[in-house]
């Protein structure tokens, strides 16, 4: 018994090995004070990836605070695996989001393979059965003289495909951007969204009950489920939570390796075991492995864990307890299952072909125990390790570049002549953030499952339906970076709003939301500065919109030598689709259809996508939040849905007015005759300005008059703009005719920009 054995091996560190393992010296002090006692390497291993920006927050959690976490839907707010939110009719849907950018940077394939197994394991460790991935993507410029990054976005892409596509869970909608912020450090975000029964009754036999990671219950025993053990991905909690350089680059041995075949197997597995009932509680071995998840399962109950090391499975030889507990290696899961049951257990497993080892037990006390060659080798309070890690209110001071950027008279640049109008269309729609990532989704298998009804492309946020339910859910994952670095309160804000709005262009109303904030070196009092502005943006539109953030990620230390990256606050949005609305897309329907804009054009260019590439400015203030006029444009297009009379609908976004009309049109197949007003705007900002709460819909000419009612009752503007026509693509501007262009024109530049990039041709 482990009450008899004594702990071995304890020392004092060199300062070299403390910093080696990214604590201080105070840090180091304070695990002395924990313990009572100098760590032995494997404690101070153990304490070193869980005091980790990466997994502790230790700097992020005063801003977190802010974010409002509960709401009518929420079933599960932060500090599980994933959130949970109450969809009605007895199905819930639990959901996250989070970041595997440093590994990606290094090894691109398996860094983003990775990203998507470990977020898919923390929505099924929850009890819910996957059935949809999502993405947020960030490089550096891509082209013929950038092998290195193209070298980058082809193999995340790639491992994002072969991952999701070996397990079968659709990756049906996300979002990429391309800035030389990010051409040292780019950025890789994943969602996963899972449906589980919100009660204890079964709604149909695909979904389980909830299950939560607590390790609750004398004498119930700790399983090891899955893959061997290995030492890939030893501190990859630490590695994760330092500035790229070329030292971190040459930690491959940090990156884990995937196997989403065997993590197909362990996802139905332990779904079949929870159905059993005999589970207590499970989690995901993800960033910090073995010691992160019975430290957290352990914390969150106030029991003891006692481990046996010699009984892990272990595909390598000679492993020490150190690596044991530290490894990431992929595919693993700890289970809690009530004593007594574990023969079923492990049968179910070893049905499926897997590992089903009992390695521990729930025992007296508050401590994680791990006992090795019959040797205590850590034994420390859980909590001190999942929950206790020191907090750290950073120094704050506003950048030095914004009053720079910000004052820059945008309106004292040249407008747009008439004549240049054609081209610029041509080369906004050729611009990698604007052109169609067709080449991206078409390497996804958005269809496996069979539960996509809008699938990538076709609108602004994905539908699913979902089997055993008339319910039909939508999904999106929203940033504007550019927006967050000129602005940062403000860019918070926008990424929020245009989740919210894309939502509303398909008909659905948000349920919860989850973020991944990509930031970088948070010790820098400008980049602090900022987050806390980004996080106040975020916290005042999520209660804007009454929708809580249920679950997320913090990713700092996005930085080089060359720079930080732009502050990137990713919102991923859910919401529910009522059975009866009609789908809808951003296509134009049919011929006939009239177009409106709905909200009004501001006379302001600062960070758009056509101020950089005009001017090659990222400069002005981008385009403000109004929450309130966002609020009465999506009740509108809600409403509008609803009642079928809108026949497609678009938001205004990224390339402005003339940019969504133009996507609509060559998504369609179908072309526009267009007449519009100058009514005292430039050129450019009345075709390219990006002003928020706006959408571009189109409705049948009888219900034209339903439409102006609707806008007049939510007050908004509805501004006529021509109609859909087969045939070119035309505008008029104060009846003068400065765009006639071949729908087929548009769509070569629209979809084959950035495989054009890639090849060089």
């Amino acid at each position: 018994m482990a009450e008899n054995l004594t702990i071995t091996d304890t020392q004092a560190f060199s300062k070299e090995i403390i910093q080696r393992h990214g604590l201080t010296e105070d840090e180091y002090s304070r695990i002395k004070k924990i313990l009572g006692r100098h760590p032995t390497i494997t404690e101070l291993g153990m304490y070193s990836v869980l005091w980790s920006e990466h997994c502790s927050y230790k700097r992020s959690k005063p801003l977190l605070k802010m974010f409002p976490t509960s709401g009518q839907y929420v079933l599960q707010g932060p500090g599980e695996n994933a959130g949970i939110v109450d969809i009605g009719g007895g199905l819930a849907l639990s959901f996250k989001i989070e970041s595997h950018n440093h590994p990606s940077a290094v090894e691109p394939y398996q860094g983003a393979a990775t990203g998507v197994g470990g977020i898919i394991r923390d929505v099924f460790t929850m009890g819910a059965r996957p059935v949809a991935v999502l993405d947020s993507l960030r490089f550096g410029s891509i082209g013929p003289d950038r092998p290195r990054m193209n070298y980058l976005f082809n193999g995340v892409v790639a491992g994002i495909a072969g991952y999701g596509n070996c397990i079968g869970i659709p990756t049906v909608a996300g979002e990429i951007y391309f800035s030389d912020s990010y051409g040292t450090n780019i950025l890789v975000n994943a969602m996963c969204v899972g449906v589980v029964q919100s009660g204890d009754e079964p709604v149909d036999k695909l979904y389980g009950p909830i299950v939560r990671g607590k390790a609750a219950g004398l004498g119930n025993k700790v399983l090891y489920v899955g893959a061997d053990t290995g030492r890939d991905g030893i501190h990859g909690a630490t590695f994760a939570s330092v500035e790229i350089s070329k030292t971190t680059e040459e930690k491959r041995s940090s990156v884990q390796v995937g196997d989403p075949f065997k993590e197909k197997i362990l996802l139905e597995a332990c779904l079949e075991l929870i159905k059993t009932g005999a589970v207590i509680g499970m989690q995901d071995m993800g960033a910090a492995g073995l010691t992160s998840s019975t430290s957290e399962m352990a914390s969150r109950s106030g029991s003891g864990i006692d481990l046996y090391l010699d009984k892990v499975p272990q595909r390598e030889k000679n492993m020490t307890p150190y690596e044991m507990m530290l490894s990431e290696s992929q595919e693993r899961m700890v289970v809690i299952v009530e004593k007594g049951t574990e023969q079923e257990a492990c049968a179910i497993f070893n049905r499926w072909g897997l590992h089903a080892v009992e390695i521990g037990e729930i025992v007296e006390g508050d401590k994680l125990r791990c006992i090795f060659q019959g040797k205590i080798v850590a034994e420390a309070p859980a909590r001190s390790l999942a929950d206790d890690a020191p907090v750290y209110e950073c120094e704050e001071a506003e950048p030095y570049y914004l009053k720079q950027v910000q004052e820059v008279k945008i309106e004292t640049l040249p407008d747009l002549a008439k004549a240049e109008a054609e081209n610029m269309l041509l080369r906004l729609l050729s611009e990698p953030n604007i052109a169609s990532k067709r080449c991206v989704y078409e390497q996804y298998d958005y269809m496996v499952q069979t539960n996509t009804v809008v699938a990538p492309g076709a609108a602004d946020a994905a539908v699913l339906r979902l089997k055993g339910s008339a319910k039909k859910i939508a999904l999106t994952t929203d940033c504007n970076a550019r927006y967050a670095y000129l602005d940062p309160y403000n860019g918070g804000a926008a990424a929020f709003a245009e989740a919210a709005r894309n939502l509303a262009c398909v008909g659905a109303r948000p349920v919860g939301a989850t973020d991944c904030l990509n930031f970088a070196n948070p010790e820098k009092p400008e980049n602090f500065w900022s987050m806390r502005r980004v996080c106040l943006g975020i916290a005042d539109a999520a209660r804007a919109f009454d929708t809580a953030i249920i679950s997320g990620n913090v990713s700092m230390y996005n930085e080089s030598a060359q720079g930080p990256i732009y502050p990137t606050p990713v919102i991923g949005l859910v919401g529910i689709i009522d059975p009866e609305t009609p789908r809808i897309t951003a296509q134009f329907r049919q011929e006939g259809d009239l177009i409106f804009q709905i909200g009004r054009t501001r006379n302001a260019l600062g960070g758009t996508e056509y101020l950089k590439l005009k001017h090659d400015l990222e400069v002005g203030l981008p385009p403000r939040v109004d929450l309130k006029k966002e609020k009465q444009l999506q009740e509108f297009l809600l409403e509008g849905i609803e009642q079928g009379i809108l026949n497609s609908a678009h938001d205004v976004s990224d390339g402005g007015l003339l940019i969504a009309l133009a996507e609509s049109a060559v998504l369609s197949g179908r072309g526009a005759e267009l007449n519009l007003s100058s009514g005292g705007l430039r050129l450019d900002a009345l075709l390219f300005a990006e002003t928020l709460a706006r959408a571009v819909v189109t409705v049948a000419p009888d219900k034209a008059k339903d439409l102006q009612k609707l806008a007049d009752n939510h007050g908004v503007a509805a501004q006529a703009l021509g109609a859909v026509r087969d045939g070119n693509f035309t505008l008029a501007v104060d009846a003068e005719k400065i765009i006639d262009l071949p729908l087929a024109e548009l769509a070569d530049k629209y979809y084959n920009a950035i495989p054009r990039l890639l090849s060089g041709k």
